[in-house]
């Protein structure tokens, strides 16, 4: 690993950790944009990067801040959804890797784009 290498991963990992606990987003929205431009990744590398990233401890920790931040997070609900987003990304990661990597981009991208609207405009 060369400096400008180091260097970007530095920031890529602290942007997503800064927006992740501040916006609750991380992943998709700051680090595989972020892995294309500065790492030259294609978007399949990129979202298993991301997703090798967001192991437990990671966002534990910022939950758990929360939590002890007097915004209580129902540890019940987390453990259903978290289940079910295991098997969702078991199953979602199956697709992703048999499609093109420049048809994923563009789905990619669409997601991005219906979900700032969805914000932007909502109430």
């Amino acid at each position: 690993m060369n400096l400008t290498i180091i260097l970007s991963l530095l920031v890529i990992g602290l942007l997503a950790g800064i927006f992740s606990g501040f916006m609750g987003v991380g992943g998709g929205v700051v680090m595989i944009p972020l892995m294309m431009m500065f790492l030259n990744y294609d978007q399949h590398e990129a979202q298993g990067l991301s997703l090798a990233v967001l192991a437990v401890p990671v966002t534990f920790v910022a939950a758990y801040t929360y939590h002890t931040g007097g915004h209580p997070v129902n540890w019940k609900y987390a453990i259903v959804i978290a289940v079910c987003f295991v098997i969702g990304g078991w199953v979602g990661s199956k697709f992703a890797v048999k499609i093109d990597q420049a048809v994923l981009k563009k789905i990619f991208a669409v997601v991005l784009v219906i979900a700032a609207v969805k914000l932007f405009f909502g109430k």
